[in-house]
């Protein structure tokens, strides 16, 4: 039996749910109020809502309230998501004091009021592409990350939650004019969850011993009216992202252990992950000298009064940003101005926020500059750039969310896109400068068809604009003889060893720990931060950074939540098929050939399988090692490998396993001794533990067989020279 509140799997004769602590008894919640109501009631008895169709928690469609793309992304890829372990996090929300609310209000009026609680629910936690899993009568509960992976799920859940917060407060003060108090509470907690069976309606079942969503719903239990609070593993994946209050640990029944607990006060400094590495100090950037004197070489074209474009190319976690960072930094110390756009992961639902970031440091404006201020601003820089920029004022202002009309339309308008080019170019001609753009596969549409026209506008200023981006992103901008491209790579073997020596210190007790470290991060220098990060939280490393030694043994390396979340969030944008084959090579290893991995997708047709290996190729997901004798591929980074393998459901790999064993005895009968210990290795694994035995015997035979074989050869004498 589930909890209709939580979700957690609970013993069939449970009275009460062993990790929210809501009542399991023969009832049914009203869809309006929540109210338990006895089992055959047919009308609440609280506030006269019908009980006909409700089932434990309410029964509104959520497709009702998801926005159409959502809704289609999910639902067709829904057999691909089915079944998938994933990092998410987890939003409850609810009425404080519903059933007095719905008792004063009468029933037709609070299912006006609720209806309106919904749809500003519905409203935050859609922008952030959450996805509402179930209506709890008065409130909801979202998730983040599930069933499309986020790699910030943890920060878009923070911004839903304030989004809807703000909302809310402003519908309490009207109710508040009627004599109404409204109060709404929230809690959030982040962690593991499984993705079960998504049905027609977008209801998904969720399971991890009920821990991870449990939680959640008991910080929403704990959270004072009009608050929202956190669990320590979410402010953790936060911190700097939003301004946070520790309000100390608490006791959760049914957890051994108390959990510490943050209060969500409002957004916070930090707007990029490099930010947070500045708190604590940024690495030295290693290995990317040829590349910053390459980048000088196009700026002083650029300063010739032949603006040029460079579009800085890689994958995530290969130090694009830090690159990037590096250069603007040398550029400011040489009094070269420089404006830059960040863009979040979910801007691109936001319209005009890059460009809206991009205008507010023209002017010069503050975070928290008032909207009078503003106008004033905007003014007197329009006129003094051009008095012709005069009926260009209301057209900014709606840009920077101030507007009179409040309506800004989704797409770039000729209007827009005019003033942008006047603009730019008044700007620019005059005087040397760099636009940078950061995380541009991030922007959003009406942004980057204003990015566009600015990067049209480049020749001839004193302009270079900089943008860095992941491959899936394919800008409509590039091209022609000013642009230019920079792809970057992983770092190389030397530069990797410095990079860790520098992070790690040269200790005795680290060398093997920095073998490890080298063999799993690939060259990659965020994933290589954000182990030695997790490891020094975890206490394995005593000291500072650069200067640390071994705390205790490491058995394993464990992957850092954030590093999965993004590797799992760039797996999930992959079709169907793409996905399954990547899912199935991860189980036959880092290194695999094309007639076993044929084998065991089932991918029998030749062009099938050759049309997903290129996209996955294409996608920088493998990389071919040889064509001949049969064409052999690996993974192009072994931390991808290790999370499209966790990612799937134990049942499911087992099954793989079994796949790829038969495969291996089919594809491998010249050689089975050779290929005995591999063969026993996936049948194990597989839970087929007496064809692994049987294969683990045939392989130490081979062994035994070898070693007779090299004593024999030592032991022989030697021919005496044959007579001629």
């Amino acid at each position: 039996m589930r909890c209709p509140h939580c979700r957690h799997e609970t013993r069939e004769r449970a009275r009460f749910c062993g990790t929210c602590g809501a009542s399991l008894e023969s009832s049914v919640s009203c869809p309006r109020c929540a109210t338990i109501n006895p089992l055959g009631q047919k009308f609440c008895d609280a506030c006269g809502e019908s009980l006909a169709s409700a089932g434990g928690a309410s029964e509104r469609d959520a497709r009702a309230y998801t926005p159409r793309h959502l809704v289609e992304r999910i639902l067709t890829t829904r057999s691909a998501l089915e079944g998938e372990r994933k990092q998410v996090s987890v939003l409850f929300a609810d009425v404080v004091d519903s059933m007095r609310l719905a008792e004063r209000l009468g029933a037709e009026e609070w299912h006006r009021v609720l209806d309106r609680i919904f749809a500003i629910l519905s409203a935050g936690i859609h922008r952030f592409e959450g996805t509402i899993n179930q209506f709890t009568g008065d409130g909801v509960m979202a998730l983040f990350g599930a069933p499309v992976a986020h790699e910030d799920h943890a920060r878009r859940a923070c911004h839903a939650a304030l989004s809807a917060m703000s909302e809310l407060h402003a519908y309490a003060g009207a109710l508040r004019a009627r004599g109404l108090e409204l109060s709404v509470r929230m809690g959030i907690n982040s962690g593991e969850v499984v993705v079960g069976k998504i049905g027609d309606d977008l209801r998904m079942d969720y399971t991890a011993q009920g821990y991870c969503v449990g939680i959640a719903a008991r910080m929403q239990q704990l959270a004072a009216a009009g608050t929202v609070l956190l669990t320590e593993s979410t402010a953790q994946l936060v911190e700097g992202f939003f301004a946070l209050a520790d309000v100390g640990p608490r006791s959760i029944k049914g957890v051994s252990a108390e959990i510490r607990t943050f209060e969500l006060r409002g957004v916070g400094p930090r707007r990029t992950r490099l930010d947070g590495s500045a708190l604590r100090g940024l690495s030295r950037l290693i290995g990317r000298e040829t590349e910053l004197t390459w980048l000088d070489g196009i700026l002083t074209r650029s300063m010739e009064s032949t603006g040029q474009i460079v579009g800085v190319i890689g994958e995530a976690g290969v130090g694009k940003s830090r690159l990037c960072l590096e250069f603007i930094q040398r550029c400011r110390a040489r009094g070269i101005p420089v404006h830059e756009v960040h863009c979040p992961s979910h801007g691109a639902t936001v319209p005009w926020l890059a460009i809206r970031e991009l205008m507010r440091g023209y002017f010069g404006l503050a975070p928290d500059t008032a909207a009078d201020s503003i106008r004033r601003t905007v003014e007197q820089q329009l006129l003094a750039l051009d008095a012709g920029f005069a009926s260009a004022v209301p057209l900014v202002l709606e840009i920077l969310g101030i507007g009179d009309s409040g309506q800004r339309p989704a797409r770039a308008t000729p209007q827009a896109a005019t003033f942008m080019r006047r603009f730019f170019r008044l700007q620019s001609t005059s005087q040397p400068g760099v636009l940078f753009l950061d995380d541009a596969h991030w922007i959003d549409r009406a942004s980057d068809e204003l990015v566009q026209v600015i990067a049209a506008s480049v020749r001839g200023t004193q302009t270079l604009l900089l943008a860095n981006f992941r491959p899936e992103y394919k800008p409509a901008w590039i091209g022609g003889s000013h642009y230019h491209q920079l792809a970057l790579s992983p770092l190389g073997e030397e530069a990797s060893r410095e990079l860790v020596r520098d992070l790690l210190g040269s200790d005795g007790s680290l060398d093997e720990l920095s073998a490890r470290i080298l063999e799993r991060t690939g060259g990659s220098p965020f994933f290589t931060e954000e182990v030695v990060t997790a490891l020094a939280a975890s206490g394995s490393l005593l000291g500072e950074r650069g200067a640390y030694r071994l705390a205790t043994p490491i058995e394993g390396l464990a992957l850092p939540v954030t590093v999965q979340a993004l590797l799992a969030a760039r797996i999930d944008r992959l079709g169907e098929r793409a996905k399954d084959l990547l899912q199935v090579a991860a189980v036959i290893g880092k290194q695999f050939d094309e007639p076993l991995l044929r084998e065991v997708s089932g991918l029998g047709d030749g062009h099938d399988l050759d049309a997903v290996l290129g996209v996955l190729q294409d996608e920088e997901f493998f990389r071919l090692v040889t064509l001949s004798p049969k064409p052999e591929y690996a993974f192009k980074h072994p931390l991808v490998c290790e999370v499209a393998y966790l990612s799937q459901l134990g049942e499911r790999r087992a099954q793989v396993h079994a796949a790829v064993a038969t495969a291996l005895e089919k594809l491998r009968s010249d050689r089975l001794g050779e290929y005995a210990s591999l063969i026993a290795h996936h049948w194990e694994a597989s839970g087929m533990r007496f064809e692994a035995a049987r294969w683990k015997r045939r392989a130490a035979l081979r062994v035994a067989n070898i070693k007779v074989g090299v004593r024999g050869v030592r032991r022989r004498p030697a021919r005496p020279p044959e007579n001629g």
